[in-house]
């Protein structure tokens, strides 16, 4: 089918808004190509230096006529979904030599697990950790020995901080390797009843870890729908993937292939041969657009607003929610994953995945398919799926129809006419919502608010038994500026009692909600933030508000609001200790989350 006429012009609008970005980029993109494959520039003690611990591979890299590979990695075994990459540049190295080329690990990032810190002062280090896995990237791509490179990461803040390494050497072929999910544990949603009756003192510590080890329970990422397996989405929808290859469990035959296999094709599209796809040519304005429909029509991590828009304008595009919310109300909810259903990705997969969502959203006109990939040209190859026949990988036809359709639904069937993201404007500021798990009873709540400059008080307060009417909790002082915007996620668990019980609540915030944020309304990305001035920091407790995710408002309604004067919040405990000193330039410089909250970009 045609592209949908309202895609086109809204990706019109970007390609024409990011002309002059977009421009200087590719002219300095196409000079690093110019140049020339990157070692032949180097002398012969770079060079040495280089080389010297490469074993039975020095000959063919001093030689420089076989493409060498950097690969980068975020190997870690504090996050499950990293833990398999352990072994990747074994394995890597060993496909790249029996395909005539060389790999080298040509350095790692940090990559800290959201997880572990969920609730915790590390929590506030965990957006910014984004800019330094671009930085740490950055420094490993710098060597300038490598003719592609190999991207080894999956989780929240991984995924985004490698693509804005790999636009900004866009000059370099880039191909994402994935490790995959854990394989299914305890269902989600047991995991969160267990949560909530903790939350209640109904069931002491003993169960609640008793739950969360048999939900988190090996390798892989963690089965729900949140920032990590979003981004795994996304890597395919831009054509960063070999098709097929995101949702594949770790320590599998077929992972195994895919690995190889990914390998092999970064070393055939470098511009020693006569394939050359750098990175500048794969992530375009389609790419991002394509990007973004994907999120919408799986109803995927909203912190993913904040990610894209700062992938964006490393590759020199300019990304608005305007656009965001748009193409929202374009695109069909094709999937109920958990949050937003009872389903894993796991179950996802198997109901047909990401192949079949391709195949419909590209029948359906909303994807630009004539895109270019790792894989080659055009988006139609990854509506195929990956599968191992005679121990030999080939790419099929992926699903034609849902094999479970309370998972997965055709875009002409589906749960929802739209993606379910909003964004909000009124006199608190810009924000968004996500609406796809929340009742469309929730959608507009007005009550009194609470006001609260962190998590832990909203804690106390629920301990203390004091919400006992409709409310709207507060929590400002939580954006990048004033503490790196950590995600509030813990307090899921108590808003879910309080809707439980029968009240109206919803939450506000210039904070991040986790990307496995559900059935409780919640304004987030509030901007400007409190820090800064911003509304929020006018609010006093008691005043009334409004959220319409309906309308896309967000609302004081009191007279008089504007000429508040701000007050002020004293953040020094929120800035030092667990390493949060360290981050102070970061703070100062950050951009508003409506930008993506980038410090490099």
């Amino acid at each position: 089918m045609p592209l949908n006429p309202q895609i086109e012009a809204i990706t019109d609008r970007i390609r024409s808004r990011s002309t002059e970005r977009r421009t200087a980029y590719l002219d300095r993109m196409r000079k690093a190509a110019e140049a020339g494959p990157a070692r032949a520039h180097l002398s012969c003690g770079n060079q040495a230096h280089a080389y010297a611990a490469m074993g039975a591979d020095k000959d063919a890299l001093a030689e420089g006529r076989a493409p060498n590979l950097g690969i980068v990695t975020a190997y870690n075994d504090m996050l499950s979904a990293h833990q398999p990459f352990e072994n990747y540049p074994q394995i890597i190295r060993s496909a790249a030599r029996a395909a005539g080329g060389t790999a080298q690990v040509a350095g790692g990032v940090p990559a800290m697990c959201d997880g572990v810190t969920q609730g915790q002062p590390g929590m506030e280090l965990s957006l910014f950790s984004r800019d330094v896995i671009a930085l740490s990237a950055g420094v490993a791509m710098s060597h300038n020995c490598f003719d592609a490179a190999v991207w080894l990461g999956v989780c929240d803040k991984i995924v985004p901080g490698l693509v804005i390494a790999a636009a900004t050497f866009g000059h370099v072929p880039a191909v994402f390797i994935p490790a995959g999910p854990m394989t299914s544990g305890l269902p989600n949603d047991e995991k969160a009843r267990v949560r909530q009756q903790f939350a209640q003192g109904q069931v002491g510590r003993d169960k609640l870890m008793e739950a969360e080890m048999s939900s988190y329970h090996g390798p892989g990422t963690c089965t729900f729908y949140g920032t990590a397996n979003t981004n795994q989405m996304l890597m395919e929808f831009m054509g960063l993937h070999l098709p097929g290859a995101a949702f594949v469990n770790p320590g599998t035959p077929l992972r195994e292939a895919l690995t190889a296999a990914a390998t092999e094709r970064a070393l055939a599209i470098t511009a020693l041969g006569s394939n050359y796809r750098p990175a500048a040519q794969v992530l375009d304005e389609c790419a991002f657009v394509n990007g973004i429909v994907g999120l919408m029509a799986t109803g995927g991590s909203t912190n993913l607003v904040l990610h894209l828009p700062a992938m964006a304008r490393a590759a020199g595009i300019e990304l608005t929610l305007q656009d965001f919310a748009e193409i929202s109300d374009l695109v069909p909810l094709m999937a109920k994953i958990y949050p937003n259903g009872l389903a894993d990705v796991n179950h996802f997969h198997a109901a047909g995945g990401l192949g079949f969502m391709i195949g419909e959203l590209l029948d359906a006109g909303l994807l630009h398919e004539d895109v270019c990939t790792v894989a080659g040209d055009g988006l139609a190859r990854y509506a195929q799926e990956p599968k191992l026949r005679d121990g030999r990988l080939v790419w099929e036809a992926g699903a034609e129809c849902s094999a479970n359709d309370r998972i997965l639904r055709p875009a002409s069937d589906p749960f929802q006419r739209s993606g379910g993201l909003k964004q909000l404007s009124g006199n608190l500021g810009q924000g968004v919502i996500k609406t796809s798990a929340v009742d469309p009873a929730r959608h507009v709540i007005e009550a009194r608010a609470r006001i609260f400059h962190d998590q832990h008080s909203v804690k106390a307060a629920f301990r203390a038994g004091e919400f006992t009417e409709d409310t709207i909790v507060v929590v400002r002082f939580q954006g990048p500026a004033a503490n790196g915007m950590p995600e509030l996620h813990s307090l899921t668990p108590i808003l879910s009692v309080l809707q439980d019980r029968g009240l109206k609540v919803a939450l506000v915030t210039d904070g991040r909600m986790s990307g496995a944020s559900g059935k409780v309304p919640a304004a987030i990305h509030v901007a400007p933030e409190a820090a800064r001035g911003g509304p929020l920091a006018r609010l006093r407790e008691g005043d009334l508000l409004r959220l319409d995710a309906a309308a896309g408002r967000l609302d004081v309604l009191e007279d008089g609001f504007a000429e508040r004067a701000p007050v002020m919040a004293d953040l020094a405990d929120n800035q030092t200790g667990i390493g949060r000193e360290l981050f102070a330039a970061f703070r100062a410089s950050v951009g508003d989350s409506t930008d993506g909250a980038g410090v490099v970009v």
